[in-house]
């Protein structure tokens, strides 16, 4: 399968040249040229396939041109460790719990497989060594670094905003060493995302340091994303509730809405997408206005969606590209809700005290999303519980007056001393000290 720029001035590129460049020439973002749709006999048979059989045939048809079937099988069975539950919460109602992963986030998905993918993608290729820039709002960082720590040949250096992500999630990647190292940016999520793309479009650093990204502007960390759509309608239909299904997405840079895209392309069967905001509202605005205005990120509880200006936008609107009308599809299959964090607080309490479950402040957008979505009683709703609540410990217990319960593999970060290194946020400051870093 060849991969295209999402600025239509670069060359179609190989999976293995847009996993290892992550940023094509012309800046934008790669897509696969072709989807290939899975027929409704192979999507039915998945309810009696277990989450990593499910993968296998999603993976097949996103990555088997180029991948053999027995490496791309290893690389889910390494990937996919851990179980994916789908958890009734009351009526019609669902969450897909995305945080049994090793940082207990949904990113570990993506972020472990670009890992396996890229690893093998650099042995085949001879090279020895790349170096990944990751800019995070929070589960970005920790899932990629930690789903690359240790791997051969592979240097992270993880951006993120100083004071805007939780102790908790800082702990997970400013405390590892070894081929990790953190930045702390003087600023905003935006700005991170902003130095690490002009980084990838610096051609000199870009070939002189063999970069390569792991947010979502990757196609190796959004597309393994789908496959848990695909999971999710299986548990669901092995129950007899996946017809009419609906899907709350906590969205901010709009990789993980994007994989699920991707998903109902190859022929998942979802009724429509819910796009679920915090003020951080730029998508929103664009389904009322039909004109995308990106602005500087407001800092939220839910601070993993704090983007202003969300990449994967451009994703959107190519997927939807071969309507005569793409704003107007657009409209049809996503809908979108944004919430101020005291709404965010309000449905926190509302879902633990009416039905006794625990979501983190992302989890709750998407929940509180179903709801003001009024569902019809056909209908069943699934939102994603994209992170652990224990990794916002202080904002849940402080508003569900409640002490949640640290996980092991989370309590393990919390006692390591923070190794980051403070720079600022211009880009000269940055190329400086990336240099410095990496030579």
């Amino acid at each position: 399968m060849k991969y295209y720029s999402t600025n239509k001035k670069a060359p179609l590129a190989s999976l293995k040249k847009a996993v290892m460049k992550g940023l094509a020439a012309d800046k934008g973002l790669y897509m696969p040229d072709t989807i290939d749709l899975l027929n409704d006999f192979v999507v039915g048979d998945m309810k009696d396939m277990d989450l990593r059989e499910v993968a296998n045939v999603a993976a097949q048809a996103l990555f088997g041109d180029d991948v053999d079937r027995e490496t791309l099988a290893r690389i889910i069975d390494d990937t996919l460790d851990f179980d994916i539950p789908v958890v009734p919460v009351h009526d019609n109602i669902y969450a897909l719990e995305l945080f049994h992963g090793p940082t207990l986030a949904f990113k570990d998905v993506g972020a472990r497989f670009m890992a396996r993918l890229l690893n093998y993608f650099i042995e085949a290729e001879g090279v020895k060594s790349v170096n990944v820039l990751v800019a995070t709002s929070g589960d970005t960082g920790s899932a990629v670094a930690n789903g690359f720590l240790g791997v051969d040949g592979i240097r992270v250096i993880v951006l993120y905003p100083k004071g805007k992500v939780s102790a908790i999630q800082e702990c997970q990647f400013a405390t590892l060493g070894q081929n990790v190292t953190a930045l702390e940016v003087d600023g905003t999520f935006d700005d991170c995302q902003a130095l690490v793309k002009a980084a990838f479009t610096d051609d000199e650093l870009a070939v002189r340091l063999k970069l390569t990204s792991a947010n979502s502007i990757n196609v190796a960390r959004f597309l393994p994303q789908s496959f848990y759509y695909f999971y999710a309608y299986a548990q669901l239909d092995k129950i007899g509730r996946a017809d009419e299904f609906v899907i709350s997405v906590p969205s901010g840079n709009f990789g993980n809405l994007c994989a699920g895209l991707v998903a109902y392309w190859m022929g998942l069967p979802i009724r429509r997408f819910i796009a679920a905001n915090n003020r951080n509202d730029v998508f929103l605005d664009y389904l009322k206005t039909g004109k995308y205005s990106p602005r500087k990120s407001i800092a939220t509880i839910a601070n993993a969606m704090d983007v202003g200006d969300p990449s994967n936008y451009a994703r959107i609107i190519d997927l939807f590209g071969i309507y005569p009308h793409p704003y107007s599809a657009i409209k049809k299959r996503i809908r979108g809700y944004a919430y101020s964090d005291d709404k965010i607080a309000d449905t926190m309490r509302n879902l633990y005290d009416s039905h006794g479950y625990i979501a983190d402040p992302h989890g709750a957008c998407a929940y509180q999303a179903l709801l003001d979505d009024k569902l019809s009683d056909n209908e069943t709703g699934l939102f994603l519980e994209t992170a652990h609540p224990a990794k916002f410990k202080s904002t849940v217990d402080s508003i569900l007056n409640i002490d949640v319960a640290v996980p092991d593999k989370l309590r393990a970060f919390m006692n390591r001393p923070k190794l980051s290194i403070p720079t600022e946020s211009d880009y000269e400051s940055f190329r400086r000290l990336l240099i410095q870093i990496l030579n």
